[in-house]
């Protein structure tokens, strides 16, 4: 494998760069990224539809010898995609080769076959296939391209020109991708790499399944082919009707996606979806809510900034208050705290002499004008100016402590 940030002039040759690389030329926005799909119509005259679909799961298989029936086998299981957790039975399980038929004996369910690589290029492929070109460069990707999905082979041994940190390169430009649209006004360098919200961006495996939705949403828009197949039951071997599913004809092959502006819609759609199914907002809710100050890096942002301004507020939650207490009357000994009542012997020990009495015979149950009169002054202004100086004081020392 390759480890180098662009793919060389030298892996061009020895690979048809025609078949695999985009030219930089055609790169363009209105024409890349791009994901397509093949239609079931060229191979099969109808297809069985689940009126609710499974949502669909990857199964990596180690396909090592390049056998050319699993290859087949493994298209064709994929091209019939709108057959979902069905789709096994348009095969006869008994001639299914390994490690397919042991998949279709695990009953209906929904799988889509790719083969097992060390970059997972296949499970991620719809999420690279939305990079742009500037993306791609930015993080040492190679500009591919567009895409086909599902799955059908791989008949150019794309493992081997790709780098080996593929995957650590598509989840850091797949993060930079979709971070603005879950974390506006902060960019993914104002947080630290424990982050939680930052490691869900990375996170390939949490995207896959939304994106995967996003495209299947997309293709049924497709029209039909034409294959004379009239909507109703599925009629098994048994005269029984197969529940939950029903015939039709096989849609059109067409474009996923297209262009720079149609992938980022994509992108958008993805983030939704991924909040309805991932519940993703309530993630980032929760992760919000509970911050601390090591999820953020060294680096200002607005992020933090907002963090600590609420993190100062609670501290500060001392609000200096002076109440009179006509009916009790507050006993304090030698060693009395009361934070609550701004009461404590080191604030206190701050004050000097008259300050201490006036906080003292409030405490004790004395009205401001009474305070006036035990001290010798005229009227209660004199009070309450000290009761200013006091709360200034006794504030500045609690967002201290």
């Amino acid at each position: 494998m390759s480890t180098d940030d662009e793919t060389t002039p030298d892996h061009l040759e020895t690979w048809d760069g025609g078949h695999v690389f985009l030219p930089v030329e055609e790169a363009t926005p209105e024409q890349h990224p791009a994901l397509y799909n093949l239609s079931a119509g060229h191979l099969f005259g109808g297809v069985i539809r689940p009126i609710v679909p499974d949502p669909p799961e990857y199964v990596a298989l180690d396909v090592r010898d390049r056998d050319l029936q699993v290859v087949a086998e493994v298209a064709q299981w994929n091209m019939l995609w709108e057959a979902g957790q069905f789709r096994r039975r348009f095969f006869d399980q008994d001639d299914l080769p390994e490690p397919i038929a042991s998949i279709a004996d695990m009953g209906d369910i929904n799988t889509i076959l790719v083969p097992r690589t060390a970059t997972r290029f296949f499970e991620y492929e719809p999420l690279f296939h939305l990079l742009p070109k500037a993306t791609l460069s930015r993080f040492g990707l190679p500009l591919l391209r567009r895409g086909l999905w599902p799955y059908q082979a791989d008949w150019s041994g794309i493992e081997q020109f790709l780098p080996e940190d593929f995957e650590d390169r598509l989840a850091r430009a797949w993060a930079w991708t979709v971070w603005p649209r879950i974390n506006s006004g902060s960019g993914l360098n104002a947080f630290s790499r424990d982050d939680p919200i930052k490691l869900l961006a990375h996170n390939l495996d949490f995207w896959v399944p939304p994106i995967t939705d996003v495209i299947e949403s997309a293709l049924r828009e497709l029209p039909e082919v034409d294959k004379g197949r009239e909507v109703g039951p599925v009629i098994l071997e048994d005269g029984s009707a197969l529940e939950g599913a029903v015939t039709g004809n096989p849609r059109m092959g067409g474009y996923a996606w297209v262009g720079e502006e149609w992938a980022d819609e994509v992108v958008r759609e993805t983030v939704d979806l991924a909040d309805q199914t991932g519940r993703l907002r309530d993630i980032i809710d929760a992760v919000r809510s509970h911050r601390l100050e090591d999820d953020f890096s060294t680096r200002w942002s607005y992020a933090r900034e907002d963090f600590e301004r609420k993190l100062h507020r609670k501290r500060n939650r001392v609000q200096v208050r002076f109440v009179e207490l006509t009916e009790t009357i507050p006993v304090q000994g030698s060693e009395s705290d009361f934070a609550d009542r701004v009461v404590t012997n080191d604030f206190m020990a701050l004050l000097d002499r008259e300050q201490r009495e006036v906080v003292v015979l409030l405490a004790s149950g004395l009205r401001q004008h009474e305070v006036a009169e035990k001290l010798g002054y005229a009227n209660h202004g004199a009070i309450s100016k000290k009761l200013s100086r006091i709360r200034k004081q006794a504030e500045h020392y609690f967002e201290l402590d």
